[in-house]
């Protein structure tokens, strides 16, 4: 498959960018420490900005009040890092994906697979079923019962609908994660745990987007939800009857506790924790390692935890930390015995 190129000058007529210095073609994108001559870099953090003098790139993405420290052709873009985004897709190869069912599949004569679907080697479609216009099944991925998969979406390998999971359009799930799977649901009765049956299910709006290995729980009686465009990393648990609102990302290996919201366009760092029946509002950053352990009402950055420091100094906060407590009440008593 041939290259595709572009003219820095149509790369800016599509994306809305200016054009600084002369129309050179692009052929590929790269950092701006590897970039040759006919790629693309693109420089968002102000850490790197050292290396625009030196980078071999034919054309940088920039903001352009960094337009003066490039010597060079440069698109000039509000957000450099977006707009990269959308050029290094140009440049994506993607395998192709024939219509049609491969001869390992095992499909239940009442589930549905529209005839513009492609479904690949050694998948299981369940009972009731429905696989809709253009989605990709891929390689030994397995879909439950009553589950739905809307326009466009791609199950890339190996991911598992297990019940009542219905993903809108252009969803894309990627190899090894669960969504349907049991809520962590138990009663202790008489010294031993009984099961609470999950009897609802999981639903998944249009453009989300499901990480490697990542596991969304269903609901016990309604269902966990995702709203439109939201994001998940690789390895994130998401419990169940959790509610997460349109445009929030989360990075890996956070974890949210049955029935807590989190509202739209948040963020969450990796490691972070949040604890079950918690509301979160909008436009909320909780920054990596943090633990959200009371509900969030006003906007804005939260953290907990320690920062990194070396080991002598941290056991001797450490030991601190247990006097807090006793500081306190005596600070408390000296006020009262100065007044």
């Amino acid at each position: 498959m041939t290259a595709p190129v572009f003219a820095a000058s149509e790369l800016a007529q599509r994306f809305g960018l200016e054009l600084q210095g002369d129309d050179r073609p692009v052929r590929g994108v790269g950092t701006l420490s590897g970039a040759t001559a006919e790629q693309l870099g693109f420089l968002a953090n102000p850490r790197y900005r050292g290396q625009l003098a030196a980078t071999a790139a034919g054309v940088v993405v920039l903001r352009p009040d960094d337009a003066d420290a490039r010597d060079g052709t440069a698109l000039l873009a509000r957000d450099p890092y977006a707009a990269f985004a959308k050029i290094a897709a140009l440049f994506e190869r993607k395998p192709a994906r024939m219509a049609g069912i491969h001869p390992t599949v095992v499909v239940d004569p009442s589930a549905y697979v529209d005839l513009s679907a492609h479904v690949g080697p050694h998948v299981a479609i369940g009972a009731r079923s429905r696989i809709a216009t253009g989605a990709i099944i891929g390689p030994g991925c397995i879909i439950g019962e009553d589950c739905e998969v809307g326009d466009g979406c791609e199950l890339v390998a190996r991911a598992t609908l297990v019940t009542r999971v219905r993903l809108g359009k252009r969803v894309l799930v990627h190899p090894g994660a669960v969504l349907g799977a049991d809520g962590f649901g138990i009663a202790m009765d008489h010294g031993h745990w009984t099961k609470v049956p999950q009897l609802g299910g999981v639903v998944v709006g249009d453009d989300c987007e499901i990480g490697a290995n990542t596991t969304i729980d269903r609901g016990a009686l309604g269902d966990t939800v995702l709203e439109q465009d939201v994001r998940l990393d690789n390895q994130i648990q998401v419990g169940h009857n959790v509610r997460i609102g349109a445009h929030t990302a989360m990075a890996g290996c956070s974890a949210v506790a049955g029935s807590a919201t989190i509202g739209r366009h948040c963020l969450v760092g990796g490691g972070a924790g949040i604890l079950g029946h918690l509301e979160i509002c909008d436009r909320v950053v909780i920054t990596a390692m943090s633990l959200v352990t009371h509900s969030i009402r006003e906007p804005g950055e939260y953290s907990s935890g320690t920062p990194l420091m070396d080991n002598r100094s941290w056991r001797k906060s450490a030991a601190r930390y247990k006097q807090l407590d006793d500081i306190a009440r005596r600070t408390r008593t000296g006020d009262k015995d100065q007044e």
